[in-house]
């Protein structure tokens, strides 16, 4: 940590906080009165974001703190974006107080923080958390189980949903749900995660146990029916991707966003192996490592794009990746870059900065297995830097022993784009965008005819059916005006050859551009698999009457049971979709106030990259992303069928 400034200025993740509208991190959402039933009052909602309330002191001006003179000499030299392994600050702002903290008092950073009083320990940790830790403490845990409630008894978790199947499906026999059932769920429990303004890591579930990640980076393994801990964890930073669950192994697989991916034992919670994927500073993990066999493909993305909004930044290095890794060991296999070859000078902007590249095209989400081929299949994001390459917004095909490169179709060429093109600064490519990535996992879709396809969704709106063996675009279909927060996002599904595509288009996506209202379909969409033909759509209704990141498109994505499709939209609804119809079946508003198993009032908040868990005659999602102008919460929500 020590040294002279760098320099870097110490103001470019406020521009980032700034551009993107991020809320407050390090809160406790709660809020007054209420009950948990499914027809909330506008008085139950929570309808802006001064009712987050901060439980640990008044809030810090980050200009004005003396952490923050403590920490531009200490610190950022090390985490300016310039030194691999060393966490950018854009993570660091997203840790927990007490992860900070621990990380200098005998954790990973101790022997640089020595030299720092705990005074000022204390001052840099407030500076990074926009938070008075004077009264600060840990969250308490929530209620332990005791008894029968502590055994791993009930079905095993089956292999589907993020990180197995990813066509996200899952049927009556698994679910133990159908569209007949929807009508009679009821909310059995819901828990508020403490500290939170998001809630991002879907859960898997499996021997009659949630196992779901958070934002402070605890794992917890509920009890399905009470909500009672049987055991939690606490990874280095937040867990966002999915957990996934392997019934053979008893094990649990998960990434954190300082590019981390850990092994767990289910039934203890033990970490039996942890392992960074790859030493950029900015690399984080947002999507669910998929799990075959004895390996696992992990997909590494990154922020880097949001360096670039300090003008003195060199952008950028990152390259997109997908490791195999040995399930055993966590030793890696293989490694495939989206961009092979390493970034070179191309020029330097006014500002000083070195322009390097190609660079960027991260891949956000699930990559897919195709057990038949031996294939993974995944999708890329823009370029950070000029010039733009033909592998952004990409579709790969690659060798899933070896991870040789089979095939890859770009989707939409000239695509660079970063925050530097938000903030007006010369580390805008001259390309300016559209930032068009690839973000949802393809959907492999078995066909009638014998034959398969990949159905595969795309920020700009469109969505495309491509040959698995070569690659080739089949057909490809508008269905919204996409854009930097528009088009698809988190992730489609499928039943049958029915595909399910839910649509974000953001009103007012902040990103300065004008985008053609016509073309607007926010909402969820069916589309037959083999032509791409619309089946039927429903676009969502504009409720939000005036509320604050409120938005009635669907980012969050969806999972299918029988005779239905489920999806959380940004504007707190969700709600289920008759197949064949696009029929509303049954809905909750996830805005209301609840009671929580720990007592407490919490609230969701919009949706955002988790979809639902079904298992059993329950229906399992989280609610809430203070992120990017999405309504912040911090709820988990479990529902249960009626007899």
């Amino acid at each position: 940590m020590r040294g002279k400034l760098a320099a870097v200025r110490s103001n470019a993740s406020r521009l980032l906080l700034v551009a993107f509208g991020i809320a407050a991190l390090a809160l406790l959402v709660v809020s007054r009165g209420g009950h948990a039933d499914t027809s909330a009052k506008p008085s139950d909602r929570m309808t802006s974001t001064d009712e987050l309330t901060v439980h640990v002191g008044k809030a810090i001006d980050p200009e004005h703190a003396p952490g923050k003179p403590l920490f531009e000499h200490n610190c950022l030299t090390c985490h300016s974006g310039a030194v691999p392994k060393a966490p950018a600050v854009v993570w660091l702002e997203q840790l927990a107080p007490d992860a900070i903290l621990s990380a200098m008092r005998g954790g990973i950073m101790s022997q640089e923080a020595s030299h720092l009083t705990a005074k000022q320990q204390l001052e840099v940790a407030e500076y990074l958390t926009r938070t008075n830790l004077a009264d600060y403490h840990p969250p308490a845990p929530p209620p332990q189980c005791k008894g029968p409630a502590m055994s791993f008894t009930g079905p095993p978790p089956a292999a589907v949903g993020w990180g197995r199947d990813n066509s996200r499906f899952i049927p009556a026999s698994v679910g133990g749900l159908t569209a007949q059932d929807l009508a009679g769920m009821k909310l059995k429990w819901a828990f508020g995660f403490p500290a939170s303004v998001r809630a991002r890591s879907q859960p898997a579930i499996g021997w009659n146990t949630i196992f779901v990640g958070s934002q402070n980076g605890t794992v917890y393994a509920f009890d399905l029916a009470t909500g009672c801990a049987k055991w939690t964890f606490r990874a280095s930073a937040e867990v966002r991707t999915g957990i996934v669950a392997d019934a053979a192994t008893k094990r649990l697989y998960f990434g954190d966003i300082l590019g981390r991916v850990y092994a767990l034992d289910a039934m203890t919670g033990k970490q039996l192996w942890r392992r960074k994927v790859d030493d950029h500073p900015n690399a984080t993990i947002t999507g669910t490592p998929s799990l075959a066999g004895d390996r696992l493909f992990v997909p590494v993305s990154s922020l880097e794009v949001t360096s670039a909004a300090d003008p003195a930044y060199n952008c950028c290095t990152f390259r997109g990746l997908v490791a195999a890794l040995d399930t055993k060991t966590g030793a890696e296999v293989w490694r495939t870059y989206t961009v092979e070859n390493r970034p070179a000078l191309q020029s330097t902007t006014k500002a000083g900065a070195k322009v390097l590249g190609p660079s960027g095209a991260p891949v956000w989400t699930s990559p897919t297995y195709d057990q038949a081929r031996g294939r993974v299949y995944f999708g890329s994001g823009e370029n950070y830097s000029s010039p733009a390459d033909g592998n952004s917004d990409a579709v790969f095909a690659v060798d899933a022993r070896t991870g040789k490169r089979i095939w890859h179709t770009q989707l939409t060429p000239g695509d660079a784009w970063n925050v530097g093109c938000m903030v007006g600064n010369g580390n805008c490519p001259k390309e300016k965008g559209p930032d068009f990535d690839v973000a949802a996992s393809p959907l492999l879709v078995h066909l009638g005819n014998g034959k398969d396809i990949l159905v595969v969704g795309q920020k700009s709106g469109v969505v495309y059916g491509i040959d698995p063996d070569s690659g080739k675009i089949l057909w490809h279909r508008r269905l919204g005006h996409g854009g930097t927060q528009g088009g698809v996002h988190f992730g489609m599904s499928a039943q049958g050859e029915t595909v399910y595509v839910p649509i974000s288009d953001l009103r007012d996506t902040h990103d300065g551009r004008v985008y053609d209202s016509s073309q607007y379909g926010g909402g969820i969409h069916a589309i037959d698999a083999a032509t791409g033909k619309v089946l039927w759509d429903h676009i969502a209704p504009d409720d939000c009457a005036g509320r604050q990141y409120c938005d009635p498109g669907i980012s969050a994505a969806s999972a299918a049971i029988p005779g239905a499709v489920l999806a959380g939209h940004m504007d707190g609804m969700f709600r289920a979709y008759a197949k064949d119809s696009g029929k509303i079946l049954w809905s909750y508003d996830t805005t209301k106030r609840v009671t929580t198993i720990t007592g407490t009032k919490a609230t969701g908040g919009g949706m955002s990259g988790p979809g639902a868990a079904v298992y059993d005659g329950y229906l399992v999602f989280n609610s809430g992303y203070g992120l990017y102008y999405h309504m912040p919460g911090n709820l988990l929500l479990v529902f249960e069928k009626s007899d």
